[in-house]
C-alpha cells in the first residue's frame, strides 16, 4: 500500500486535526478521543494512513494524551527546541503530520518510552476491520480482546 499525503486528506480534516497535524500544535490534555481508548487495532495517521501503533504497545500514562512504548513503523523522531525546552517531535514518515513527542520515562518493562501523542492526529483501525482496510500484515501485533 502507498501511503502519501495529498490535498483531498488535507482538505477532509476537522480544524483540530488541521492545527496538531499540519502547524505541529498540541490539544489539550484529557480531551482527546483515545487517550482512555483500549481495543485491539492500530492507529493510522489521519492524513496519510500510515500504520503507526498498535494497541498492544498502548498503556495508560495518566499524561493527558494517548501514550505507547514503541511505534509499528513510518515515525520518524526530529528535535524540538520550541518553548524553551529541549524535546524529541514524533512525526509520520509518508504523512509528515505532527503527532506528538518521545520521552524516555515510560514503562521500563515496555523499553522505557513513552511516545505522547495527539488523538487527532490518530485514526483507530478495529482488529475485526484491519484485513479489509489492508492492515491485515500487522495482525500480529494486535492483542485478542
Amino acid at each position: 500500500m502507498t501511503y502519501r499525503k495529498t490535498d483531498d486528506a488535507i482538505s477532509k480534516l476537522t480544524p483540530e486535526q488541521y492545527r496538531v497535524t499540519q502547524q505541529s500544535g498540541t490539544e489539550r490534555p484529557f480531551t482527546g478521543k483515545y487517550d482512555k481508548h483500549y481495543e485491539p487495532g492500530i492507529y493510522v495517521d489521519v492524513v496519510s494512513g500510515e500504520p503507526l501503533f498498535a494497541s498492544s504497545a498502548k498503556f495508560n500514562s495518566g499524561c493527558g494524551w494517548p501514550a505507547f512504548s514503541k511505534p509499528i513503523d513510518n515515525v520518524t523522531e526530529h528535535g524540538d527546541d520550541s518553548y524553551g525546552m529541549r524535546r524529541v517531535e514524533v512525526r509520520s514518515k509518508h504523512g509528515d503530520s505532527h503527532l506528538g513527542h518521545v520521552f524516555n520515562d515510560g514503562p521500563r518493562e515496555m523499553g522505557g518510552l513513552r511516545y505522547c501523542i495527539n488523538s487527532a492526529s490518530l485514526r483507530f483501525v478495529p482488529k475485526e476491520e484491519m484485513e479489509a482496510q489492508g492492515y491485515g500484515q500487522y495482525l500480529n501485533q494486535v492483542e485478542d480482546k
